[in-house]
């Protein structure tokens, strides 16, 4: 059922402590979790309202913008799939590989073809992917999932270093706009970052190369531990250059050009929020739902404002969150206020703004925490907290991520994150002897980009999810007290006492 967006989801009742005991039949509930597969996020008005009305008929108004650019359903039951799949279809959408062992939604650029400042449009390559390979039965039985980003904007705004293959734009001194390769990234619990192939490919090419990369994975891949079985462990004994020795003359039969680095992002964010420039004068309107959580409602909300704006292009973001395109000047302050009246700011605090959480122990059968109504939480006490630093509710505000995950899987992100928060069992500090409590284990300064890297783990660092807020209001009164100008969380990081970090 993965191969079509479905899991099971977590029969509720079942407390995180017990997630590792019990056999995957006695964590299952009859309801399932089902995952709308959207390449680049993109989204029409008609295809919002459908997937509005899927959440409020089917999935008891549930929906959640995840990491994936993809809408993700809860309480859906299986007798209802083939009405849901048909309303789906209708529209242009749909589920097929939504999950399995192939490949993932293909992560895109969710301002591409539309900002003022992109390299190149990398919608046509996408769409040629899915086009001709989303559904092959050859490329169906993969070793693990397969996960994919295209971005032409200069901001790296696909997470492409923790992608299995990814092409980043740049512009070639010879062959102009194009894209650079990066091979082998992956989080959970073994995190590596991928690594450029150092090959130039032009936008007419990117379909084919990306054939090649995942057929080698299909072919190459480690099959017999499940734990090993992603493109990161074949190109970290592989290396780069046998990678691309692979590629050129076993599956592509000629050889690609060398190509540049990408020049490092921009300094500010990659989140789109706020209110952005775009082509031929125009802009685009970044809002940030809290914590990825959307329901039926609100996205019909977003279509009524979208369409009094006269937009048709959403786009859903890497980030859980979402972008409204083509809008005119004179229209602009109304669609914020009318965006803001349904619960999607783009005048969002750092906090709202840069608060990430998967599924978490409500539903997700792998779960040790909760971390949707945790990261809630946490973001409103913060915005409370903070209230005496107006600098923090800025669009300029200086950035900070905090990256909620309720198991070691990382499915948002923690080990790239300001703040990263992996989902642990406690003791309870009321009732040592007594039964464990949710808490998360802390990294510190994680992040991507120019001089990014994994987080800072320092020895016994944890919090209970009830204390959650009072350490990051700590460890962020010390950032704001101690930087150095407008020096950056991960910096301080690096230099402060671990004192400081406790």
């Amino acid at each position: 059922m993965r191969w079509w967006g479905l899991y099971t989801q977590r029969r509720p009742g079942i407390d995180g402590g017990r997630t590792a005991a019990l056999e995957p039949e006695e964590l299952d509930d009859e309801y399932f979790m089902l995952r709308v597969r959207i390449d680049g996020g993109r989204v029409s008005l008609a295809q919002l309202r459908t997937l509005a009305d899927i959440s409020k008929q089917y999935a008891r108004g549930t929906a959640d913008v995840t990491d994936r650019q993809n809408i993700q359903y809860h309480w859906i039951r299986i007798e209802d799939m083939p009405a849901i799949w048909e309303a789906l279809e209708a529209v242009g959408l749909g589920t097929t590989e939504a999950c399995g062992d192939v490949p993932r939604t293909v992560l895109g650029s969710p301002v591409a073809g539309a900002a003022a400042d992109e390299i190149v449009d990398g919608t046509p390559a996408i769409d040629e992917i899915v086009r001709r390979w989303i559904g092959d039965p050859e490329l169906a039985n993969l070793p693990r999932k397969f996960k994919t980003g295209v971005s032409g904007s200069p901001h790296h705004d696909v997470a492409h270093e923790i992608q299995d293959v990814a092409f980043v734009g740049i512009d070639h001194p010879e062959y102009g706009p194009g894209f650079d390769v990066w091979v082998g990234g992956g989080l959970s619990t073994t995190p590596i970052l991928g690594q450029r192939l150092g090959a130039f490919v032009p936008l007419e090419d990117v379909a084919e190369v990306w054939h090649g990369v995942v057929r080698i994975f299909r072919d190459y891949g480690y099959r017999r531990l499940r734990n090993r079985a992603r493109l990161k462990f074949l190109m970290a004994d592989w290396g780069p250059e046998k990678f691309r020795e692979v590629l050129e003359t076993e599956y592509l039969g000629r050889k690609l050009q060398d190509g540049p680095p990408p020049p490092p992002p921009p300094l500010g964010r990659t989140d789109h929020v706020g209110v952005h420039k775009q082509k031929r004068g125009r802009f685009y309107v970044g809002v940030a739902p809290v914590v990825g959580r959307v329901n039926g409602d609100m996205l019909h909300g977003l279509a009524d404002a979208a369409q009094r704006a006269g937009s048709d292009r959403i786009r859903f973001t890497p980030e859980q969150k979402v972008v409204v395109l083509d809008v005119e000047a004179p229209r602009v302050a109304d669609l914020v206020d009318d965006l803001e009246a349904v619960g999607l700011s783009a005048r969002a605090s750092t906090f709202r703004r840069g608060t990430m959480a998967c599924t978490g122990l409500e539903f997700c059968k792998l779960a040790i925490v909760e971390t949707k109504a945790t990261g809630a939480h946490l973001v409103a006490e913060l915005e409370r907290r903070f209230a005496d630093v107006p600098e923090l509710f800025t669009a300029d505000a200086p950035a900070l991520t905090i990256n909620i995950n309720g198991c070691p899987n990382s499915c948002a992100r923690a080990q790239i994150a300001d703040i990263g928060l992996k989902g642990v069992q406690l003791p309870n500090p009321a009732d040592p002897q007594g039964p464990t409590v949710e808490g998360f284990q802390i990294s510190l300064g994680g992040g991507l980009g120019a001089g990014g890297g994994f987080g800072r783990k320092l020895r016994g660092l944890k919090t209970t999810s009830a204390d959650l807020p009072d350490y990051v209001e700590r460890v962020v009164r010390r950032w704001l007290d101690q930087r150095a100008d407008d020096e950056s969380f991960a910096a301080w990081v690096a230099r402060a006492d671990e004192s400081d970090l406790a």
